[in-house]
């Protein structure tokens, strides 16, 4: 088989396990976002198209986490098929070796890490940024209009209804009350019928609440001595209609130019200049806290000098001290108290505003790492799965789901940690977020190793050998030297 075929072919059986891998994961993180927000989401009255750009959305914030996963899951198994079916071995005896096999997917890893980075520079930020908008309007959008039997439904602005009962078709209802607090003045105005009908008006903006035979109920303040007088308006009607305006239920999009500022929407080039830019307004503020300080010592030294002592020394200074009077040695304690008590709450409001300076600043850092180490994962993660699959020698989903599972959540769980202690501002941006990818090094170099050696580190049949060993089974088929057989005392004599 000429090697540009034999390429071809391990690109084929690369490729396919990659895209099934990938959108599998995708949609493992898209349910998992279901459940987290899936009380946000129903009961709303969402049109679908909404809903699938939502979710479209969301599945390209995920692309980070899936697409490692996918080409470590894929390598495992391109590799572990191709040695299960003693391809592998096929193609090591007609003096192709491990590494030749392995050139066409290390050029396609590059490709995939370069375009993974492209990805999380470009487009991940104008994903961040529709995604966060549109699920910020999701969220705050009220839920849909429904009435139920029994309830106070309060979901119309300055009103409040209760049915009794509604019939089949939803839009007859009976035993009405409607209590109306446009006024701001509590429950001063009710409407009570005995059976109703709801329609919406052509443009869908509006309820048309018809009311027969009840009662409107009225307290007049309107007039003079209301307090003492009470007086109670009570009208009778056939017919009464009020119209709601339904605009709060529809969905209302906010300007995403309001998010554009957070830094998970922006890319390499916006990260560096806000970096700079807060980094430049914290030394400003430093100097202007160092300046301030320097200011108002200066008062309080020029308000509560003592007479004719502005050239003494600390002593002599106790000593004009007390030969003031109680007056004015309790106005200046007092002075000195209240200015320390100023000088300490200054002195907590900076250190706060220096410590949300900072943290934001170490977020900042930290999504600006992450575009590259994106591109370093998916990378190293193919150096671990392939040589991996080529040692353990099995296929499908069953054992390389296992392995990779586990190598996941350990980059995972270490990758989180580092972040954690970035934003806390332990760890250095360039060591917290390089801790996973620097952890995977020496095992994707240790894998590549073993299997371009044809080490049998996690042969089935090796461990399974060096278990018999160690069994009560293997000692018993363990065969018996002459030397190390026992001699009874006929056979002495012998």
């Amino acid at each position: 088989m000429p090697v540009k075929t034999l390429h071809r072919l391990i690109i084929r059986s690369f490729l396919g396990p990659l895209a099934f891998t990938f959108f599998i994961a995708v949609f493992i993180f898209l349910m998992q976002f279901l459940w987290k927000y899936i009380d946000d989401l129903v009961g709303k009255g969402l049109e679908w198209y909404v809903l699938a750009e939502l979710l479209f959305y969301a599945s390209s914030t995920f692309v980070p986490l899936a697409l490692p996963l996918a080409i470590l899951l894929s390598s495992i198994m391109t590799f572990g098929n191709l040695g299960e079916h003693y391809e592998l071995v096929s193609m090591k005896s007609a003096g192709i070796s491990l590494r030749r096999i392995m050139a066409p997917l290390i050029v396609l890893s590059i490709v995939i890490s370069i375009s993974a980075y492209y990805f999380s520079d470009i487009v991940l930020p104008m994903a961040n940024l529709k995604f966060k908008s549109l699920l910020y309007d999701v969220r705050k959008q009220k839920l849909a209009f429904n009435l139920q039997e029994g309830v106070f439904y309060n979901g119309i602005e300055n009103y409040v209804i209760r049915v009794g009962k509604k019939d089949k078709n939803g839009n007859t209802i009976y035993d009405v009350m409607v209590y109306d607090h446009s006024d701001h003045m509590g429950n001063v105005k009710i409407s009570v019928a005995k059976k109703g009908q709801m329609e919406l008006t052509p443009d869908q903006k509006n309820l048309v609440l018809t009311l027969h035979d009840g009662y409107n109920y009225q307290e007049n303040f309107d007039q003079r001595d209301y307090r003492d007088r009470r007086q109670f308006q009570v009208t009778s009607f056939r017919e009464n209609r009020k119209k709601f305006d339904l605009l709060s239920f529809t969905l209302n999009r906010t300007d995403e130019v309001l998010f554009k500022n957070n830094y998970q929407m922006m890319n390499l080039r916006q990260l560096d200049f806000s970096i700079d830019s807060l980094k430049g307004q914290l030394v400003e503020r430093s100097d202007e806290f160092s300046g301030l300080i320097n200011n108002r010592m200066m008062m309080i030294n020029e308000r509560d000098s003592l007479p004719d002592s502005s050239m003494l020394c600390v002593s002599q200074k106790f000593i004009a001290f007390d030969s003031l009077q109680k007056e004015e040695q309790a106005r200046i304690l007092t002075s000195a108290i209240e200015n320390s008590r100023s000088a300490r709450e200054l002195a907590a409001n900076t250190v706060n505003d220096w410590s949300s300076r900072k943290e934001l600043i170490y977020k900042h850092e930290v999504v600006w790492h992450q575009k590259f180490t994106l591109a370093v994962a998916c990378l190293l993660f193919f150096f671990i799965g392939a040589p991996l699959g080529a040692i353990i020698r099995k296929g499908g989903l069953g054992l390389p789901v296992v392995i990779s599972t586990i190598f996941f959540i350990l980059f995972h769980i270490v990758s989180i940690t580092g972040e954690k202690y970035t934003r806390a501002g332990l760890l250095p941006a360039y060591i917290g977020m390089w801790i996973a990818p620097f952890m995977l090094l020496p095992i994707g170099l240790f894998l590549t190793r073993k299997a371009t050696t044809d080490s049998p580190l996690l042969d089935t049949e090796t461990w399974n050998k060096i278990y018999s060993k160690f069994t009560i089974e293997g000692w018993q088929k363990k065969p018996v030297s002459k030397n190390s057989m026992p001699k009874d005392e006929n056979t002495a004599a012998l």
